[in-house]
């Protein structure tokens, strides 16, 4: 589930949205607001529950051969979504859905792309499905934790590239 070229994806659990308005998320400080959505590359980040806790790495270009191997793991790919155990049922059976939004109308902001604008979908939105297949069609690993702050610790004193995302949701 990635976007075609021309296009960027938001993600929703709510398949009846027609036309995307800005606002401010109540997790950002005041400030502008956006319509959301994401890229090829930022896409998997959001193959979740939208509350879903989740800590992910990958290799980048300055990433070493020992961190790699120690975080990501030796022959496990280049990226790694870490998810708690008490997640895995919300993960199994959320109905999520993609809608397709013209890439033209959005800039890059950090690892996402915003509008300042009303956004209307290409087309209706389209289900998700099996997010373990995703990955596993992806080859991202999916690594399943007691909790994820002594993973995330380590990713983020690590070469790797990283992304957070609701991990106020985690176990403390």
């Amino acid at each position: 589930m990635r976007p075609a070229a021309g296009e960027v994806l938001h993600f929703s659990e709510d398949p009846t949205i027609e036309i995307f308005r800005p606002h401010v998320a109540k997790t950002a400080k005041p400030g502008t607001a956006y319509v959301w959505a994401v890229g090829h590359d930022r896409a998997p980040d959001y193959w979740f529950p939208r509350q879903c806790p989740r800590a992910m790495a990958w290799v980048g270009p300055d990433t070493t051969p020992e961190d790699r191997d120690r975080i990501i793991g030796l022959g496990s790919g280049t990226r790694v979504h870490a998810v708690e155990y008490g997640w895995l049922d919300a993960i199994r059976t959320v109905e999520l859905y993609a809608y397709r939004l013209p890439a033209g109308v959005f800039v890059a902001h950090d690892a996402a792309v915003v509008a300042t604008t009303d956004v209307r979908p290409l087309g209706p939105p389209e289900r998700v499905g099996d997010l373990f297949a995703l990955h596993e069609e992806a080859g991202i690993q999916l690594r399943v934790l007691p909790r994820l702050h002594d993973f995330w610790a380590a990713a983020t004193a690590s070469t790797l590239e990283w992304s957070g995302i609701r991990l106020k949701n985690a176990k403390p």
